[in-house]
């Protein structure tokens, strides 16, 4: 959460400049757990889950731009997860039930 307002950057990975998966990324590697670079390489990692049983830590993954995982979060608890976004431009909270991100929503993976 201490990465809240990080500023967004096509291809970041640190934070000075985040992208959705290098955000991800990032994150994970701070806790001893690698992870790829790419989101669609990202989707293919770790355990399905179902929406209903998300927990803190998940990944859930969205249809934005292209057809397939083509952005992702990471859960902190309730619907909310944080992101990198590029609208807007920094790192932040939303929430799974917004329309734009339930509409979007393709799955959710547990990486342990």
């Amino acid at each position: 959460m201490s990465l809240r307002g990080a500023p967004y950057k096509n291809g970041g990975i640190d934070p000075n400049g985040f992208d959705c998966s290098g955000f991800v990324r990032y994150v994970y590697a701070q806790h001893g757990v690698p992870m790829p670079r790419e989101v669609r390489e990202q989707f293919k990692v770790g355990k399905t889950i179902a929406r209903s049983r998300l927990e803190p830590g998940d990944l859930v993954f969205f249809s934005t731009v292209a057809p397939g995982a083509s952005h992702v979060g990471i859960v902190i608890g309730g619907d909310q997860f944080v992101h990198a976004p590029s609208e807007r431009g920094v790192v932040r909270v939303e929430s799974l039930a917004q329309q734009y991100w339930a509409s979007r929503f393709i799955g959710a993976k547990r990486v342990s």
